[in-house]
């Protein structure tokens, strides 16, 4: 006989009240999503409207908009520019706050709250502070012409401490009895890092760079104060919002958006896989 399905809430000993605070729960959750996803469903929408005002009423359907948008000289080269810098920032992001987050967690700082609390403290810092920091040292210190070199060194100051947070959280719940009973075995501190610690925090790694190139695509004060004559997107939306934000802005923020959602599940993908093999390798008894 099939099982019948019964609701837990029925037979617990609970509130009589408990089944409405669960529907106003679900309720409350759903007006959250619904609250925080309706402006980029819009976006996404509006990109498609034929009228050249952004906004309603929807007056049809159209990709020309797309077309005006990879069309457009001056728009790409911002894209592009942008997506330069941001892998550059993700790459060195991550070698860097990976390097950094060994010794804040395993080099046995006296006081490692307070370290950790210094290494983060561009996250705390007001945006505009930050970038006007950055560029007095730029400029009147170091006499560096500002392009998009001192971008990447901007946003390397405030994406690495993020990396550095995220890779820091993952070595505090490392199993180091791994490492020991590697080294047991006869392996080399190299292939210790290689094969043992790398494999095991690199999922870490792997979100810190995805989270660098996210907020290095989006930064707009440190960029504002560090840009060049170089022109980025965020710098090229906001001189528009000037003489009115055309539906090309918003079907270049809908193919980044796709770009983004197509990286993030190509990075769960990858984790996934590896984990997969690495399960593989322990039931077939494969040593590294």
């Amino acid at each position: 006989m099939a099982r019948a399905h019964f609701d837990p809430v029925e037979t617990m000993p609970v509130s009589p009240h408990a089944r409405s605070m669960r529907r106003m729960l679900r309720a409350w959750a759903a007006f959250l999503l619904v609250f925080l996803y309706l402006p980029i469903a819009m976006m996404v929408l509006l990109s498609f409207n034929e009228g050249r005002v952004v906004g309603l009423p929807i007056r049809g359907l159209t990709l020309d908009w797309y077309r005006s948008a990879l069309s457009n000289p001056i728009l790409m080269g911002a894209v592009l520019n942008s997506l330069i810098v941001a892998v550059v920032v993700a790459v060195l992001a991550t070698i860097i706050g990976t390097l950094a987050a060994f010794p804040l967690v395993r080099a046995g700082i006296r006081y490692p709250g307070a370290a950790r609390v210094v290494a983060t403290m561009p996250i705390m810092l007001p945006g505009m502070l930050l970038g006007l920091g950055i560029l007095i040292f730029l400029r009147r210190i170091l006499d560096m012409d500002l392009s998009l070199v001192s971008v990447v060194l901007g946003h390397l100051v405030f994406t690495t401490p993020f990396v550095i947070l995220i890779v820091a959280a993952r070595l505090q719940g490392f199993d180091h009895y791994l490492e020991w009973a590697a080294a047991d075995l006869g392996a080399t501190p190299r292939r210790t890092v290689r094969h043992i610690i790398l494999p095991l925090i690199w999922p870490a790694i792997l979100a810190g760079a995805l989270i660098s190139v996210t907020l290095s695509i989006d930064e707009f004060i440190i960029t504002f104060f560090t840009v060049g004559a170089q022109m980025t997107l965020p710098i090229y939306i906001y001189t528009q919002i000037k003489f009115g934000v055309t539906p090309e802005v918003n079907a270049i923020a809908t193919l980044l958006l796709v770009a983004t959602v197509a990286l993030l599940v190509l990075g769960a993908i990858t984790v996934r896989v590896g984990r997969r093999v690495r399960r593989t390798d322990d039931v077939g008894g494969v040593a590294p």
